[in-house]
């Protein structure tokens, strides 16, 4: 049997128009929430709903989903308000994998000025999204990281997503969310790490962690 694609509509503000926009929380301990995000990010497109990922504390420019979102644009847009990784474009390219030294990694005792101006440009941005109606989905990624670090206020977190507009579904990741921002979702997924292959001594793959 051949899967035929249909000429779907732009928009789904049709018959079939899936309500209110709610708010999500995929947070905990374990490894992947934001592949789940980005899961529901694909599901999205391919119903022709627009999606905007805002990543916090991330900038690494080697990851796959950067790649696989360049194909989906602009049905899905990706910003980034973190550090790169040095080596990134030798990553990039297939010259050498990622060594896992943390060197993109934020650490709480070495934030800056300039991490915490990139994150409010961060949260500018979503806050503009979400109240000029042009989005469906915004995903906000590592947010709690943000907050817990300093970077936002929890309190300005808490507006944007009292204040965005009706339709909009909102997407929260990060572990240890903020009890503030808990307290508005209407779904929260906890992820558990019961094993991870980093214990083994295996580092991260290409294609499958990045």
């Amino acid at each position: 049997m051949e899967f035929v694609i249909e000429d779907l509509p732009r928009t789904m503000r049709v018959q079939d128009e899936p309500g209110p926009g709610l708010v999500q929380v995929y947070t905990g301990n374990g490894k992947g929430k934001t592949t789940a995000a980005l899961g529901l990010a694909l599901r999205a497109c391919g119903h022709r709903l627009t999606v905007v990922i805002i990543q916090f504390a991330k900038g690494v420019s080697y990851t796959g989903e950067l790649f696989s979102l360049q194909r989906l644009y602009p049905e899905i847009r990706i910003y980034q308000f973190g550090r790169d990784c040095k080596r990134s474009s030798a990553i990039r390219q297939g010259f050498q994998s990622c060594m896992g030294c943390g060197e993109c990694m934020l650490r709480i005792d070495e934030v800056t000025g300039e991490d915490r101006l990139l994150a409010e440009k961060g949260l500018s941005l979503a806050r503009e999204i979400a109240t000029r109606d042009e989005a469906d989905i915004i995903i906000l990624d590592e947010i709690s990281l943000a907050v817990n670090f300093g970077l936002l206020m929890v309190d300005d977190v808490v507006k944007l997503i009292k204040e965005k507009d009706n339709h909009i579904e909102i997407v929260l990741t990060g572990r240890n969310m903020p009890l503030e921002i808990l307290a508005c979702a209407d779904l929260i997924t906890e992820m558990r790490e019961v094993r991870h292959p980093y214990v083994q001594g295996i580092p991260a793959r290409r294609g499958i962690e990045y």
